[in-house]
């Protein structure tokens, strides 16, 4: 059984007020988390991606499709899904700003029906565990939006969820803090709890997850491993070489199996070549030559999202 299976989705929302059409936020969505994965979902803003996190929450109700959280509808068997989720969707709302860190878990806790007893011992746990031990007491609302981000990911583990929905669970975290993130994201997963994220953040994405989806316009556009994700957008090997000399440069470029030769980062020297048996020739160029700086490489995440959504980055759709 999955822990997340989503057949057919549909969900639009009404025009505004101030007239023009409606959107549509979901168009047909599949997609399925195993029990015990970490799953990316990544897409520009207003791709769908929080519209089907609100759904899967039982906070939207779809137009059309089914979503089940374990094999429970999240429609059908609201009392059954929502204590086997945790939600994290950011900013102020979920946390109570005039009161203290302690007091939101505590009553978070209380509001899942967890134990009077359990609810003290696992709050001060969960403040350890993210670094709010010190600010335990003081108000919320004096809470750096980074402390805060970590206050919402405490909150959405203090009745045991097996199945986490956080939506940009790093906005506003330092570096440290968003790398303390990734580690805890690893525990999760040793305790046999489900992930989804929806991230921008394409390193995080490719360091923390198991499968990545791509969804844009409410359309799944892939679903795979981040490796077989970077196979989908070329077969070609890369070469990235620094000090490469002009006139080496002109013969690589003709040189059989050479697909591009162009501007890599720092300075360097980008060459893709069709596969790996051109691969070789050309590195053995390089070496006679004296460059000594180079390394090869395949797509990564970041340039698959690119190559398949496009160059809007931050864009929202539609």
């Amino acid at each position: 059984m999955n822990a997340v299976e989503v057949l057919g989705l549909h969900r639009s929302f009404p025009p505004s007020r101030g007239g023009g059409t409606a959107r549509t936020a979901l168009d047909g969505v599949d997609l399925s988390v195993g029990e015990g994965e970490v799953h990316a979902l990544l897409g520009p803003n207003g791709a769908g991606k929080t519209t089907l996190c609100k759904i899967l929450a039982t906070v939207l109700v779809p137009d059309a499709g089914t979503a089940r959280v374990l094999g429970h509808d999240v429609v059908g068997e609201l009392a059954a899904v929502r204590p086997l989720i945790g939600c994290v969707f950011g900013g102020d709302r979920g946390l109570y700003g005039r009161l203290s860190a302690r007091r939101n878990l505590h009553y978070w806790g209380a509001l899942y029906g967890v134990p009077g007893r359990e609810i003290r011992q696992r709050a001060a746990t969960l403040l350890e565990r993210f670094g709010l031990t010190a600010h335990a007491d003081e108000r919320v609302e004096t809470f750096s939006r980074g402390m805060k981000q970590r206050l919402h990911l405490a909150r959405g583990l203090m009745h045991g969820p097996r199945v986490l929905l956080l939506d940009e669970p790093t906005t506003g975290m330092d570096p440290v803090a968003a790398r303390d993130f990734r580690t805890l994201i690893g525990e999760l997963r040793e305790e046999g709890r489900s992930v989804l994220l929806t991230t921008h953040d394409m390193a995080e994405a490719e360091a923390v997850c198991d499968r990545a989806t791509l969804i844009d316009g409410g359309r799944i556009l892939r679903t795979a491993t981040p490796r077989e994700l970077g196979s989908l957008l070329s077969r070609h090997e890369r070469i990235e070489a620094t000090g490469v000399p002009d006139e080496l440069v002109e013969r690589i470029r003709i040189h059989p199996g050479v697909v591009t030769v162009g501007a890599g980062p720092r300075g360097a020297t980008r060459i893709e070549v069709s596969d790996r048996q051109a691969l070789a020739p050309v590195l053995r160029l390089l070496v006679d030559a004296g460059v000594t700086e180079l390394a090869t490489s395949r797509p990564g995440l970041e340039e698959v999202y690119l190559s398949l959504i496009g160059e809007r980055g931050m864009e929202v759709v539609g």
